[in-house]
């Protein structure tokens, strides 16, 4: 492989994969609550994450050659981020329905509409927020 075709494209991976771990890293910060952080992760963690595996194996093909091993370990990493991505952002996703996060009220479309009972539905920061620190 040529080592500007090769330089690229594990440059055009690696970048890509790190701005969207970053940009999701980011987002996570303005949302509101916990269903919506699990849902601005997600990406990151399965399509973020295997460009930068993807990267790592243009980059060991362009180095060492061709071999069946390197190819069977890219492929295999990749379908498990992807899998480990959907099933971590599942199981979080019902243990924060299962321990009663509230939902934030302004998430639109809401199907969760009717806070769990015991809950207390209030912006987070307001003045009636009770973990707010002044």
């Amino acid at each position: 492989m040529n080592d500007a075709v090769a330089t690229t494209l594990v440059g055009v991976f690696g970048i890509s994969g790190s701005l969207l771990m970053l940009f999701s890293a980011m987002a996570m910060f303005r949302v509101r609550d916990a269903f919506s952080r699990i849902n601005v992760f997600s990406p990151s963690t399965g399509v973020g994450m295997p460009l930068i595996v993807v990267a790592a194996y243009v980059y060991d093909l362009h180095s060492a050659g061709f071999s069946w091993g390197s190819l069977l370990m890219a492929v295999v990493a990749v379908l498990c981020l992807i899998i480990v991505s959907s099933v971590a952002s599942n199981t979080l996703s019902r243990a924060s329905v299962l321990s009663g996060q509230p939902v934030y009220r302004k998430t639109s479309p809401n199907r969760l509409a009717r806070p769990p009972a015991g809950t207390i539905d209030v912006d987070p920061g307001s003045a009636q927020d009770p973990t707010r620190e002044d």
